[in-house]
């Protein structure tokens, strides 16, 4: 079982960019997103703040978020990168099965990442992830490089929309035709 304390809070705000992003997709009846809380049992609770302050996860989570997007089931990670490298063992083996076993029924499951030194977010479709993984399996880099990206992955700024992750699901789309 794994511990959480306040250093889990690090991607608060992409978490919180990603709902308002959800909020305006849902709002313009484009997707139907849902943030998928990690269920916890708090130990240990500050008496002042009522804040919980040491806590174990009940379970492995699968997905940040997971829901629908014009009629097709997605599934999403989000994670944060401080480097130009990203390390796989920021992703756990059971999230690889959950993403796996999704699209196998049809979905589409993938990574957002977010470089935060160079403010740019990443659409990480699961198929190039899973490269990534296999390599690092079979004895390769436990991590990969920006260089190693697809350039048309990265999510262009829009007004009025923080993480633009459907313009990552449409080329993604594309190219499973």
């Amino acid at each position: 079982m794994g511990t959480w304390n306040t250093r889990g809070l690090r991607g608060s705000t992409l978490e919180e960019l990603l709902n308002r992003t959800n909020e305006k997709y849902m709002e313009n009846h484009l997707a139907l997103i849902q943030k998928i809380p990690t269920p916890i049992t708090p130990v240990r609770m500050d008496p002042n703040s009522r804040q919980i302050t040491l806590a174990y996860f009940d379970q492995k989570s699968t997905v940040d978020y997971i829901g629908v997007v014009q009629g097709i089931p997605v599934c999403f990670d989000a994670k944060e990168c401080r480097t130009d490298t990203f390390p796989l063992a920021n992703i756990h083996p059971h999230q690889v099965s959950f993403m796996e076993e999704f699209e196998k029924q049809s979905g589409i499951a993938f990574f957002l990442i977010f470089y935060t030194a160079k403010d740019l977010f990443y659409y990480l479709p699961f198929r190039k992830l899973k490269e990534f993984w296999d390599r690092a399996e079979g004895g390769g880099r436990k991590s990969f490089p920006i260089s190693e990206l697809d350039e048309k992955y990265f999510l262009p700024k829009q007004q009025g929309i923080f993480v633009p992750y459907l313009e990552g699901i449409q080329i993604d789309l594309k190219e499973r035709d």
